[in-house]
């Protein structure tokens, strides 16, 4: 089955609506969580916003990249016509910020992306997730 290269993949994560992302918890368990994201040059941010979390803080996604910083991150398109799929897989080091100014920049980000954020605060730290590889995969050659 063909794959992607770089520009292509990155172009898809890009454009992609929500991600999976995926760290591993000190005990070697994974942990999978949907986010919404903005890519920027070789980052992709994400954040925290206001919509009630299930848990505790801190989330259970930042204590896990505290104690293991490599990460992924998988968008996908499903289809039923299977000649239609595809996935992108980031993988990187992650790094959590509270600084004002990059919090205040992820968050523009995010509102460019999604038009929800005017309605919905991001509260918190945000991530960023400095990609190291990309990978992908589609069921149909591209052009």
């Amino acid at each position: 089955m063909p794959s992607f290269d770089r520009t292509e993949a990155l172009e898809r994560l890009t454009a992609a609506r929500v991600a999976i992302l995926g760290t591993v918890d000190p005990a070697g368990a994974p942990h999978l969580v949907p986010v919404t994201f903005a890519v920027d040059g070789d980052t992709v941010w994400t954040a925290v916003d206001e919509k009630p979390k299930g848990g505790t803080r801190p989330l259970r996604r930042h204590a896990n990249i505290l104690s293991e910083a490599r990460v992924s991150l998988l968008v996908q398109h499903w289809d039923e016509d299977w000649t239609r799929l595809w996935w992108v897989r980031a993988d990187g080091v992650a790094a959590i910020s509270e600084s004002p100014a990059v919090t205040d920049r992820v968050a523009g980000l995010l509102r460019r992306k999604y038009r929800q954020y005017d309605r919905v605060g991001l509260a918190g730290p945000v991530i960023g997730v400095t990609v190291h590889t990309v990978r992908g995969w589609t069921a149909t050659p591209t052009t």
